[in-house]
């Protein structure tokens, strides 16, 4: 039976604009700030940390370039499919309200449990320790930093980045964007002085580049892994959709102007590393910026690790500032503690979630295993990927009545669900690990904690988080969105 003209103008309601009409989270975020987020998440560690891995799995200079062009055409592609999403359905959470429209309330669900636990937090985790260990170099000269040192520096990052997203959406945007141009700066200090040296002649680097190539699936897959680990981020800007002014104009040409713009950083920067070191070389470092440094900028060399600490930290505040928005989208659903959906009254912030999910990822600092960390992150990420773009193939047959003012062509979902496949599977072919099999096994364990606190709401279970919801309320002067006066 047709469905009546009302009736379906209710149901894209339902989707497209279900925020609460007292009070809410405010648009703050303009198109300046929405390219920031972008750029500044996305720019973080990655470049720093994974030429080295790109390079160890092509094994040769052309092969690791291409990889780099590769990976930033799959990011924008990503970002293509997530731009149509997030002008169709127009709240924040970035993957879950998508996964929950087109999948049902399990694969969302599955979505928030991973992401607060595995993705979100050792992402962040990640991002700090790596701050940290670029932040406590230059005090150890010629040696490693003490771990204990590198750990409670990345646990203090974790404290203030959380604190001043909690505390406010202009401060936690305006710290975005001041981090932002000071990690352009180094980017811009990199690729200049690698195409000086171009121009000077150092192009012996690049001769034979394809000379020693050994690729397999397995190789490729891994290189893969490495190059989109920097590229991660470009989804980012969909968690805080409710959030941006002017929405259906703004997320598309964020997208479109700061994933090129991250592309053309990034194969550039590349090429600079090559002009100063051989493949040999770079693969010796360790740490190919700070070599980079040595070898170009001395005896001004200290501004690398500097601002490279610049450059994760902002990447680390871009992650919590939208990953804060996930839980909180969860836990208006019912789908987490119903706490975390709760908005600071002065100052009309996720707190509750901001800092949940600092504490998770305060816990992540204590192993400190950045290599397992990427492995589960990888894993992780690129399945939920993959499941939200096919969900957007999906949407195209069951939803044709939901305005969509951004309509990429079919081809490119298919692509990227294919490519998704492959990432995740390949690496277990090629070389299984067991922390696969348990980011498996815990990913799937979400589906008992939703049948027991979401689906059947066990009473027991509801006394338990009562008290707590009421103690938290009271304690950081927090309210649910629709019980909240204007």
């Amino acid at each position: 039976m047709e469905t009546s003209p009302r009736k379906r103008r209710e149901d894209q309601k339902s989707i497209q604009s279900n925020e609460p009409k007292t009070t809410s989270l405010q648009k703050e975020v303009g198109l300046l700030s929405g390219i920031c987020i972008i750029v500044g998440t996305i720019i973080g560690s990655g470049i720093f940390i994974s030429p080295k891995s790109v390079l160890s799995n092509t094994e040769a200079v052309g092969p690791c370039l291409i990889i780099w062009a590769a990976c930033g055409i799959l990011a924008t592609l990503g970002a293509l499919c997530f731009a149509e999403l997030g002008t169709m359905i127009t709240k924040s959470g970035g993957e879950y309200p998508y996964l929950m429209e087109a999948f049902g309330p399990i694969p969302a669900y599955l979505f928030s449990w991973t992401s607060l636990f595995i993705i979100k937090p050792s992402s962040f985790a990640i991002i700090c320790l790596s701050f940290a260990e670029y932040a406590s170099a230059p005090f150890y000269a010629g040696c490693q930093p003490p771990v204990a040192v590198v750990k409670c520096l990345a646990a203090a990052a974790i404290l203030v980045i959380t604190t001043v997203n909690a505390l406010s959406v202009r401060l936690g945007s305006y710290v975005q964007n001041v981090f932002t141009a000071a990690k352009l700066v180094i980017v811009a200090i990199i690729i200049i002085s690698g195409l000086v040296l171009l121009a000077q002649g150092n192009t012996k680097n690049f001769e034979n580049s394809f000379e020693g190539t050994k690729l397999s699936v397995g190789a490729i897959s891994l290189a893969f892994y490495n190059g989109l680990w920097a590229y991660d981020g470009w989804n980012q800007l969909n968690y805080i959709t409710e959030e941006l002014r002017n929405p259906f104009r703004n997320l598309p040409l964020a997208i479109i102007i700061g994933i090129p713009l991250v592309t053309g950083c990034y194969i550039l920067m590349n090429v600079s590393y090559f002009t100063v070191m051989t493949a040999t070389e770079l693969l010796q470092s360790q740490a190919v910026a700070v070599t980079f440094g040595d070898r170009v900028l001395y005896p001004a060399s200290w501004v690398v690790p500097l601002f490279v600490a610049f450059s994760t930290i902002g990447a680390a505040n871009g992650t919590c500032f939208t990953a804060g928005r996930l839980v909180y989208v969860a836990g208006r659903e019912g789908h987490m503690l119903k706490v975390l959906s709760y908005i600071s009254v002065k100052r009309l912030t996720p707190a509750p979630a901001i800092i949940f999910y600092g504490i998770i990822a305060t816990i992540y600092i204590i192993p400190g295993d950045i290599n397992s960390l990427v492995n589960y992150f990888s894993f992780a990420a690129w399945m939920f990927y993959g499941l939200t773009v096919l969900g957007l193939i999906v949407m195209r047959f069951t939803r044709k009545d939901l305005e969509r003012p951004i309509k990429v062509p079919i081809f490119i979902p298919i692509l990227v669900t294919l490519i998704s496949v492959f990432l995740v599977l390949a690496p277990i072919i090629s070389k299984p690990e067991w922390e696969y099999l348990y980011c498996m096994l815990f990913i799937l364990s979400g589906t008992v904690f939703y049948f027991l606190f979401v689906h059947y709401k066990f009473g027991w279970a509801q006394k338990i988080s009562k008290p707590i919801t009421m103690h938290l309320q009271m304690l950081m002067e927090v309210v649910p969105a629709e019980e909240a006066p204007e």
